[in-house]
């Protein structure tokens, strides 16, 4: 089995072109990953007569917070998403493809994994109230298990501001930012809403850096070291002397939150973890050389939606699966000291095992297979997919020519199972560039 897992590792790896930036698909792993392991971390589904609520740990153990710092990650997320909008625009312009067609494009594979995490919980949702579930349950489950629409919501927006947004310098952003602060905790004016003008402007700032690092502003170590360096001073700051949480994360109780919706302090945060991130590109791009960490990037990669939309529903499930064996500690216990943490790391693997039965089932609606669309007489370069129902499995390349990267063979040629690579372009998934899998092609139909 080991050899098998190697010898696909090594295929993947040879399969891809040299002129793929593996540092980008690494990046927006570890952000994906990071926001997973976060939440299962810091949220905690308690058993109480007869139902369930949420509490966190940073709640009662708020020595905690540096947990938030590592796998709170969003601003690098949209650093990348940024990043592979501007390149995928630009792109799709030099291909003659107008604005609606790329948006839909993009937007297009944002939906159909939402769609079917709304159909499975739009029925899990009836069958809880038809069995007499209580309502404050039933409304704690689906409100986890949609929270991670929100953060799609924005990332929506921005993408198809990305035209007007390009060349938008990211102090434009902050500034707002810390204006709306300025009149919310320092002079206290405004109205209730105030802090909500945040949310775009505060996760624009990433996706304008971005911007600029498609344009080559960011090409340097100094900008790295000048994002990192400000942006922790002045997070320090803010929160040893400003009255800014510690936790990078919302924490139940806590009169403020820096993400609901995002401060000044979040904001400063996000360009630390930016600036760390474009630190590391040289070094993530030398381990990703190596074949086996390059397959398991790539594969997380592929399924980057739904890894990230189903990952609270795999921590529901696990708990409410093991609701009949009793109140199990680091599951159903209140998280209220060290011996909690130790149990919830125990239970991380089962957390993962369910996720990735979550993943079999419903990747192939992030990757085409949910809604299929045949394109009878298209071609893309020259190239044709041929055989009997192929799956095509793209992996973004960013600007430029040539074929993809593919998990059946070289570029254009057919792999095992019919599996071929074609050429594509930066319109994937959220900040994914061409990641994911297009519709199955019958035979003797065009590409």
């Amino acid at each position: 089995m080991w050899q098998a897992v190697r010898h696909g590792a090594r295929r993947v790896d040879e399969a891809t072109p040299d002129s793929r930036d593996r540092a980008v698909d690494a990046l927006r792993a570890c952000a994906i990953l990071g926001v997973v392991l976060g939440h299962w971390l810091v949220t905690a589904l308690v058993a109480h007569d007869g139902g369930l609520y949420t509490a966190s740990p940073l709640a009662r153990m708020p020595w905690l917070a540096p947990i938030s710092w590592i796998f709170q990650t969003l601003a690098v997320f949209f650093l990348v998403g940024g990043h592979v909008a501007t390149k995928s625009l630009a792109s799709a312009r030099a291909r003659g493809l107008t604005y609606g067609q790329w948006l839909r494009a993009r937007l297009g594979r944002l939906a159909r994994p939402v769609l079917a995490l709304l159909c499975l919980w739009a029925v899990v949702t009836a069958g809880l109230l038809l069995t007499g579930a209580p309502a404050d349950t039933v409304h704690t489950l689906v409100k986890l298990a949609l929270s991670p629409l929100w953060f799609l919501l924005v990332f929506a927006a921005l993408t198809a501001a990305t035209p007007l947004v390009a060349r938008l310098h990211p102090l434009w952003p902050l500034a707002v930012v810390l204006h709306v602060d300025v009149l919310r905790f320092g002079l206290h004016l405004g109205p209730s809403w105030l802090g909500w003008a945040n949310l775009p402007a505060g996760w624009l700032v990433p996706y304008t850096l971005g911007a600029a690092w498609t344009r080559g502003k960011l090409d340097t170590r100094r900008a790295g070291r000048v994002l990192l360096v400000f942006g922790t001073t002045a997070t320090v700051g803010l929160v040893c002397w400003a009255g800014y949480p510690a936790a990078m994360v919302g924490v139940p109780g806590v009169a403020i939150s820096n993400l609901d919706p995002p401060t000044l302090a979040a904001v400063t945060f996000g360009l630390a973890q930016c600036g760390l991130a474009l630190l590391l590109r040289d070094r993530l791009r030398r381990a990703m050389r190596r074949p086996l960490p390059w397959a398991a990037v790539a594969t997380v990669n592929l399924s980057a939606m739904t890894i990230f939309l189903w990952h609270q529903t795999a921590l529901m499930a696990t708990t409410a699966a093991t609701l009949p064996a009793g109140r199990l500690p680091g599951l159903h216990t209140a998280p209220d000291g060290p011996a909690w943490i130790a149990a919830r790391l125990g239970w991380l693997p089962v957390f993962a095992l369910v996720l990735a039965v979550c993943w079999g089932a419903f990747r192939t609606y992030e990757q085409g297979g949910g809604g299929r669309r045949h394109m009878r007489g298209r071609r893309v370069r020259g190239w044709r997919v041929r055989g009997r129902r192929s799956r095509v499995v793209r992996v973004h390349r960013g600007v430029g020519r040539g074929g993809q990267a593919g998990w059946g063979g070289q570029a254009g040629r057919p792999g095992r199972r019919g599996r071929v690579a074609r050429v594509g372009h930066a319109n994937g998934p959220a900040g994914g560039g061409d990641t994911g899998a297009v519709p199955r092609v019958p035979r003797g139909h065009r590409v």
